[in-house]
C-alpha cells in the first residue's frame, strides 16, 4: 500500500526471537540465561552493597566501581522480563511504545557504562601518574558531578534519535532478530527512507563509545609511559596490577559491542543464530563479569565480601 509524504504507520507489536531453529528447545536453553542472570543480578547488588555498608571502601576508585555496578544491573534489567519471556512462555509480541522505551534503557545503560569506564580510565591514570593530588582532585563533589554527568550524557543524546525513530513508518515484516530491541534491528524494519536515523545513530556511538575508547587508550598510553619510568620491578608490577581488572572490563565490554556492530552491518549472509548468540553476549557478559573480575583481583573488595559470608549477622 503507497503511503503519502505525511503519514506514518507504526505497528500495533514487534515480535521478538529466541534462538533461532531452537524453539522446541527453548525451556532447556533458558536455564543457562537464568543462571547468568543471577549471577548478575547477585553479584553487581552484592558489590553495591558492600561498597555502600563498608566505610572503609568509601573512595573515589570504588565510587566509579558502584557506577558500574549500577550499570549492569541496569542493562540486565532491561533485558530481563523479555528474554526470559521468550524462553519461557513464548511471548514474543512487544508493543511499538513498549520497545522504544527498552531500547532507551538498553543503549541508555551501554553509553553509561562506556562513560563509567572511561572516568575509572581517569581515576586510575590520576592514582599512578599523579598520586600525591588524587585525593583533591577527585573529591566526593566532584565524582557526584560525575555521576550526573555520566547519566544525562548517557540519556540526552538518545532522545532526538528516538523521536527520528517514531517518524518512521513500518509497513513490511515486524519480526525483530533479537530478544530485545535494538535500535539497528528496528530501524531496519522500515518501509521509509533512514538515512538520516543511520547517520545520526553512528555519530552518536562515536561521539559516545568511539571518543571514550580513544580516551582511555589515551590514559594507559600514558600510564604506561609513567609505570616503565619506575626504577623498581615491584613497583611496576604493583602500578600495572591495580589496573587489570578495569583493563579486562573494557576488554569484556567493547569487544562484543564491536562484534556485534560489525555483524549487522557486514553479517548480512550469517546464520541467524550467530547474530542472536553475539547480540546476547554483548548484553549479558559484561554484568556477569564484571563483579567476578573486581571480587577476584581486587583485594579490598574481596576482603569485604568474606566479612560478610562470615559475619552474616553484622
Amino acid at each position: 500500500m503507497p503511503f503519502s509524504n505525511h503519514s506514518i504507520f507504526h505497528p500495533a507489536v514487534f515480535f521478538l526471537t529466541g534462538i533461532p531453529g531452537l524453539d522446541i528447545s527453548q525451556a532447556w536453553i533458558s536455564i543457562p540465561f537464568c543462571c547468568l542472570y543471577a549471577i548478575a543480578l547477585s553479584g553487581n547488588g552484592m558489590i553495591l552493597f558492600v561498597i555502600i555498608t563498608e566505610s572503609s571502601l568509601h573512595e573515589p576508585m570504588y565510587y566509579f566501581l558502584s557506577m558500574l555496578s549500577f550499570t549492569d544491573l541496569g542493562l540486565c534489567l532491561s533485558t530481563l522480563a523479555t528474554m526470559l519471556g521468550i524462553f519461557w512462555f513464548n511471548a514474543r509480541e512487544i508493543s511499538f511504545d513498549a520497545c522504544i522505551g527498552q531500547m532507551f534503557f538498553i543503549h541508555g545503560f551501554t553509553f553509561m557504562e562506556s562513560s563509567v569506564l572511561l572516568a575509572m580510565a581517569f581515576d586510575r591514570f590520576i592514582a599512578i601518574c599523579n598520586p600525591l593530588r588524587y585525593a583533591t582532585i577527585l573529591t566526593s563533589s566532584r565524582i557526584i558531578k560525575a555521576g550526573f554527568a555520566i547519566v544525562i550524557r548517557g540519556t540526552t543524546a538518545l532522545v532526538p534519535l528516538l523521536l527520528l525513530l517514531k517518524r518512521l513508518s513500518f509497513c513490511g515484516s515486524h519480526v525483530l532478530h533479537h530478544s530485545y530491541c535494538f535500535h539497528p534491528d528496528v530501524m531496519k524494519l522500515s518501509c521509509t527512507d533512514t538515512k538520516i536515523n543511520s547517520a545520526f545513530g553512528l555519530a552518536i556511538v562515536i561521539s559516545t563509545a568511539g571518543v571514550d575508547s580513544i580516551l582511555i587508550l589515551l590514559s594507559y598510553i600514558l600510564i604506561i609511559r609513567s609505570v616503565l619510568s619506575i626504577a623498581s620491578p615491584e613497583e611496576q608490577k604493583k602500578a600495572f596490577g591495580t589496573c587489570v581488572s578495569h583493563i579486562s572490563a573494557v576488554a569484556i565490554f567493547y569487544i562484543p559491542m564491536i562484534s556485534l556492530s560489525l555483524v549487522h552491518r557486514f553479517g548480512k549472509h550469517a546464520p541467524p543464530y550467530v547474530h542472536t548468540f553475539i547480540a546476547n553476549v554483548y548484553l549479558l557478559i559484561p554484568p556477569v563479569m564484571n563483579p567476578i573480575i573486581y571480587s577476584v583481583k581486587t583485594k579490598q573488595i574481596r576482603k569485604a565480601l568474606l566479612k560478610i559470608f562470615h559475619n552474616p549477622a553484622c
